[in-house]
């Protein structure tokens, strides 16, 4: 088991430098606002993507929801810390204690300030899977000083539409 969190820990330790590696090269071509943009948009639609996971538990089931969550990221104890501060009918907040992400930059030697851009930016995975998915979502991710990682509050989302709109009367 330690060598798979091992490999599952490198293996997103690299997913981090191909993002801070893309990142830069926009930076340089088309500039810091335009690069912030796309990856931004690119790594939302990712989430956009498994936000099919998700959706059974929309609009409000946020207790179903943690548990899907939680089960769907590979190794997370190990891997993310995550830390369900409080699940109720009106919120899930999640508190990410780790991120093989943040750590890769971080042993790269990046600026605190870079560093806090790139887990801004990879925060764009939750918005994408959440707000798909027919949550709201509030992404707080990692600045110098912190201890913890990410902070996710997701609540309700809009009620779903009614397929039928007679069957609504």
């Amino acid at each position: 088991m330690d060598e798979f969190r091992t490999l599952l820990r490198n293996a997103m330790k690299s997913r981090a430098m191909v993002y801070e590696a893309a990142f830069d090269e926009m930076r340089k071509e088309i500039g810091e606002e335009k690069a912030r943009e796309i990856m931004a948009r690119t790594i939302y639609r990712r989430g956009a993507a498994i936000a099919h996971n998700f959706a059974p538990h929309a609009p409000a089931d946020l207790a179903g929801l943690r548990d899907s969550f939680l089960k769907f990221i590979p190794d997370a104890e190990a891997q993310f810390g995550p830390e369900v501060v409080r699940c109720t009918d009106e919120v899930l907040e999640i508190r990410f204690h780790t991120c093989p992400l943040k750590e890769a930059w971080l042993e790269a030697n990046l600026p605190a300030q870079t560093v806090e851009t790139l887990c801004e930016l990879a925060g764009a995975v939750d918005k994408g899977t959440f707000e798909t998915a027919g949550f709201e979502i509030e992404v707080d991710t990692w600045k110098p000083g912190r201890s913890t990682c990410c902070h996710l509050t997701i609540t309700p989302g809009a009620a779903a539409p009614v397929a039928d709109p007679a069957a609504a009367n």
